[in-house]
């Protein structure tokens, strides 16, 4: 957390999850925010009735209200927002921007909240203040410069609120085009996709009370002791109650070993701990969907059995034959996949898959939630498609403890797609908003984050607008993502805190300072809420709590008005009206979006209001009113053509992660207390045994370098070997250290997300051989 250099070392941690490690962290950044008492005050109302929406993950609360609801993660999220320190003009006049690309994006993000507009002036390579009204004008001038709005790129990150999130669709939209490059692209869009072909709605199924009611959780490809460290509660509960709760990963992550719970006191003073799985396998990277083939193929015999011994049904024939279209191509593809396909491809012995196929089968009711382990490979969309075949062949959609659960992770990463958010938007959206605003919307597809990067790089696009996050350094292929940037005619990046992004200019670039979730948002009417969807489709209203640090700073809402107002003039909405009291823009979004009738009405509930999900009322959205079974086979083969026509083996498939104190690409700190690292990012876990087989020793620093055959060499350098408990051939390294590693044509298919959790990369021992212990 300090910015004071720290001696690099690693050493294994021995604690459980959360318990008093994550109270003693949680005092280091509430003590260094600079003020403590302000923010413990904001702390005790984080997603709690008439307080604000925590601005890390999106997992779900239940909508009881009196207890503490955020975790070790939402509250180093809520102490790194609030924090007293500030970038200022003052900054800016101190630092150039060639100054400031030395640093590294945690001392970047670390000086504090921008406070003031500034743009970049070429001449002396500094940011230097704007007005407000100048800074608008200048964009709306590239923007009505433009041969056609297609050349305009407008990305979305998962934190911007739905009224902000809505407002910004139908400026975009009215000002011609369907860009909406969006941080779900880069991560759950094989979700949408895979969900949306096979139950028609591209959310998950599941509400929070389902976990109480579950009897089999199968948690896939997720860390939840990081990344959504509310979920440790409800899976520590299940376990306490005798359901199943069964890991598939290959790291045994110690969120999903242990948990000692902050909130009770024996547990706390015993130093004692409880067991988060019931069951643990480790597959291979890529292997999800073998072993899940392996636990369908496994029913089907024993559904075959049962029907010849006259027993009970293993499959829940009634519900598909009612609900469902597919299964006998399905069952098909089962028989014609060979158990040592399955077993190769997978990573795990047959035994194993049985055992996980018992569990499954001898559960009423189950839960599977994945998140970005299964969601970054290039077969993401058919292996969580066979997720559902799994849950649809006993009936595991639209019942009390069962369903699909994709695992957010932005806080409103689902909300933005739900308000339009979307490069391929359906027709009843645009229908809709035709309706209403009476202007033609653009009905061609527009750019997703893999293609807008593309459209930039060959100057196709030549404008970029950020609402949030840090497009720079979230992206696949780091330099690639960097010229793109620069090779534009303006860049703007609407935000919180200084990152990457604001050093990767185009020719012109603004820095926009936006209002946080904890900041009390005031405008012409009086202080406003915004609202937020949650992974479980429920809607909160957020309501800061903390002064703004500036007076310069305004709302998102506010922002992106003031750009409509400058580029559109009141089109096809009085945009001052709508910031002036954001009850008008609910009413707008209840006009148009399906499931916001009565929404300022509704939204004052406490804990909010469900949405609704069609799939969990067994209604199915699809294109022949029934869920659909997919017969995919298994991929021929895990490695890209791309990575064979190197004629190289690759030394280890890599996966990119994230460290325990990291959100996205905000790093907190340079440790990672889980895996026992410390004062360090530059590492890659290995098995020892790897690295001995490769010629290198633990503690060695090694150049990483991405096997792909299209002539671009893909190399960071410089990380140390930590021998780890990882599966022979894996290896992984945090991001966005590695993204340059991953290429930017390397993407799921039909879901154009980066394989962040699948890169073929040899290791080259580095100039520097300097050693850590």
């Amino acid at each position: 957390m300090s910015l004071q250099p720290v001696e690099p070392r690693y050493k294994p941690y021995k604690g459980a999850a959360a318990g008093w490690g994550a109270l003693k962290s949680v005092t280091r950044f509430w003590l260094d925010s600079k003020q403590p008492f302000k923010n413990l005050r904001a702390l005790l109302k984080t997603n709690q009735n008439g307080g604000f929406d925590c601005p890390g993950c999106a997992w779900g609360d239940s909508p009881e209200d009196g207890r503490i609801k955020f975790c070790e993660n939402g509250a180093k999220a809520v102490n790194w927002e609030a924090t007293k320190r500030r970038v200022d003009a003052a900054f800016f006049a101190r630092y150039s921007v060639s100054q400031l690309r030395e640093q590294s994006d945690y001392w970047l993000e670390y000086q504090g909240r921008l406070t003031q507009p500034m743009r970049y002036d070429s001449q002396t390579d500094h940011y230097v203040p704007v007005s407000w009204e100048h800074a608008f004008a200048q964009i709306a001038r590239h923007l009505r410069g433009l041969e056609s709005p297609h050349q305009a790129e407008f990305y979305t990150s998962g934190r911007a609120s739905n009224e902000a999130a809505y407002l910004y669709q139908l400026f975009v939209r009215a000002f011609g085009t369907n860009n909406f490059p969006d941080c779900s692209n880069m991560c759950h869009e094989a979700s949408g996709v895979a969900l949306g072909q096979s139950i028609g709605v591209g959310k998950g199924s599941v509400t929070f009370h389902d976990f109480e009611h579950s009897d089999a959780i199968f948690v896939l490809g997720q860390n939840p002791g990081t990344n959504h460290p509310r979920m440790l509660e409800p899976l520590r509960e299940a376990v306490k109650r005798g359901a199943q709760v069964v890991c598939f990963n290959p790291l045994k992550e110690r969120g999903l070993e242990r948990f000692q719970h902050p909130q009770h006191a024996l547990e706390m003073l015993s130093n004692g701990s409880r067991p988060l799985n019931t069951a643990f396998f480790r597959p291979a990277l890529g292997g999800d969907m073998a072993a899940l083939r392996g636990i369908a193929k496994f029913l089907l015999q024993w559904e075959r059995e049962a029907q010849a011994k006259g027993e009970p049904a293993v499959f829940d024939h009634a519900f598909i034959a009612e609900h469902t279209e597919g299964v006998d191509a399905y069952l098909a593809e089962l028989d014609a996949t060979p158990w040592e396909r399955i077993e190769q491809q997978s990573g795990l012995t047959l035994d194993e898959i049985e055992i996980s196929a018992r569990i499954y089968r001898d559960a009423r009711s189950v839960i599977i939630c994945w998140a970005m382990g299964i969601t970054q490979h290039r077969h993401s969309v058919p292996t969580i498609q066979e997720i559902v075949n799994l849950q649809l062949l006993r009936g595991n959609v639209g019942r009390p403890g069962a369903g699909l659960c994709p695992v957010r992770g932005h806080s409103n990463v689902q909300g933005d797609r739900t308000m339009g958010i979307n490069d391929r938007p359906p027709a009843a959206l645009l229908d809709a908003l035709e309706r209403r605003f009476q202007f033609k919307v653009p009905r061609q597809n527009g750019h997703n984050t893999v293609e807008a990067i593309n459209a930039m790089l060959e100057g196709q696009a030549k404008v970029f607008i950020g609402l949030g996050g840090n497009f720079a350094q979230a992206t696949p292929d780091s330099p690639r993502t960097h010229a793109a940037l620069q090779n534009c005619e303006l860049t703007v990046q609407i935000s919180t805190k200084l990152n990457r992004s604001h050093l990767t200019t185009g020719r012109e670039a603004l820095i926009l300072p936006c209002l946080g979730r904890t900041d009390i948002d005031r405008q012409a009417e009086g202080s406003q809420a915004v609202t937020v969807e949650d992974s479980f489709s429920m809607i909160h209203a957020s309501y800061g709590q903390l002064e703004p640090s500036s007076r310069e700073m305004r709302s998102e809402p506010a922002i992106i008005a003031g750009i409509a107002k400058a580029t559109l003039g009141d089109h096809p909405v009085d945009w001052d009206a709508m910031v002036a009291n954001y009850d008008r823009v609910r009413e707008l979004i209840a006009d148009t979006i399906p499931g916001f009738q009565d929404f300022n009405q509704r939204v004052q509930n406490p804990g909010g209001f469900y949405l609704g999900n069609t799939a969990n009322a067994r209604q199915w959205s699809t294109s022949s009113g029934r869920a659909n079974f997919t017969a995919s086979p298994l991929p021929a083969d895990l490695l890209h053509e791309k990575v064979r026509s190197t004629g190289e083996t690759p030394h280890l498939i890599l996966q990119t992660l994230r460290s325990h104190d990291q959100y996205n690409t905000t790093i907190y700190s340079l440790d990672d207390r889980y895996r026992g690292v410390r004062g360090q990012r530059e590492v890659v876990f290995a098995n020892e045994a790897d690295i001995r087989r490769l010629g290198f020793e633990p503690g060695q620093k090694v150049d990483l370098v991405t096997l792909w055959d299209d002539g671009v060499e893909r190399r960071v350098s410089g990380f140390s070997l930590l021998a780890f408990d990882i599966p022979t051939g894996q290896a992984a390294a945090y991001y966005p250290e590695t993204n340059p590693l991953v290429p930017l044509e390397s993407y799921g298919d039909g879901s154009y997300t980066p394989t962040s959790k699948f890169v073929a990369i040899r290791l080259e021992a580095s100039r520097d051989n300097g050693r850590i212990h």
